[in-house]
């Protein structure tokens, strides 16, 4: 709606229809799946049969809930792991990036800026499958060639984390960029008067200017890690994240213990959400 333009009561009415029933269909969902993590049921499904917290503490032969459930808690540690080390990673090569293109030129610019956002474009699954299939290659011809057994490349930890890296440093970069094009050159270029190196003025200057935005990225790429599916689940070893334990559980069997799972995970993402908006909420 652009409120500067004249617009019909019919118009405004519908608008608003439209707003309200756009997040009824958000939060519609959600609220189920809040509800039947407290379900007194065995099935993940309605009706209502009275509240209970056994979805989340039971540890009986009927009910194992989440916190006793020593597979869904070591999936939940790996994929905090995980999320910290792609999000710490993402947010130092982004925030690199982001100053390199936005503030230096340099030939084949454009060019290096289109590979740069190309993980953004590109499905996830054919993301991973190509990362899987890169890192088998690079990993058995170090061995037959030369002798060298480079776990790095085989799936596990730290492939995953390198195949989240190639789109959340994406992100990173782009969440970054938007907060320097508003930055003054002329800060830098005053600190420079002063005597101060490039990296001084950067690390004092500009770094300062963008912490809002670093820490925002820092938390969009951590959340986007912690509950990536399509592309972890061609890299994972052994030891897998949640999303990929959810997946591989509800394919043979489902209790409302996943319900108990997705509310921590809502309720998670809603307390860091608030976090970084009362921490940032002074600095824009």
């Amino acid at each position: 709606m652009i409120r500067s333009l004249p617009n019909t009561p019919l118009y405004k009415t519908g608008y608003r229809i439209y707003t309200i029933l756009f997040f009824i269909f958000l939060l519609i969902p959600l609220a189920a799946v809040v509800v039947l993590a407290f379900n007194d049921s065995n099935f993940i499904a309605l009706p209502w049969k009275g509240f209970t917290l056994d979805w989340f503490f039971a540890n009986t032969n009927d009910r194992i809930g989440l916190f006793a459930d020593e597979g869904l808690m070591q999936s939940i540690w790996i994929s905090v792991l995980t999320a910290f080390a792609m999000a710490t990673i993402s947010t130092v090569i982004g925030t690199i990036a982001a100053l390199l293109f936005e503030q230096e030129r340099f030939r084949f610019k454009g060019l290096l800026y289109f590979f740069a956002i190309a993980p953004l474009v590109i499905p996830g699954v054919i993301l991973g499958i190509s990362i899987l299939l890169s890192s088998t290659y690079v990993g058995g011809l170090l061995e037959t060639k030369f002798g060298i057994e480079a776990e790095f490349f085989s799936p596990g930890f730290w492939l995953v984390v390198f195949g989240q890296f190639s789109f959340g440093a994406t992100y990173v970069m782009l969440l970054v960029s938007a907060r320097l094009k508003k930055f003054d050159p002329t800060l830098e270029e005053a600190a420079l008067s002063l005597k101060a190196t490039r990296l001084e003025s950067i690390r004092y200057v500009t770094i300062p200017f963008l912490r809002p935005a670093i820490m925002g990225a820092f938390v969009v790429a951590f959340l986007m890690s912690f509950s990536n599916f399509n592309t972890t689940i061609f890299l994972v070893g052994s030891d897998p994240t949640l999303p990929v334990d959810l997946y591989s559980r509800i394919k043979f069997s489902s209790t409302p213990v996943l319900n108990a799972v997705s509310f921590m995970i809502v309720l998670f993402i809603t307390i860091v959400a608030t976090i970084n908006l009362y921490m940032n909420r002074n600095k824009h």
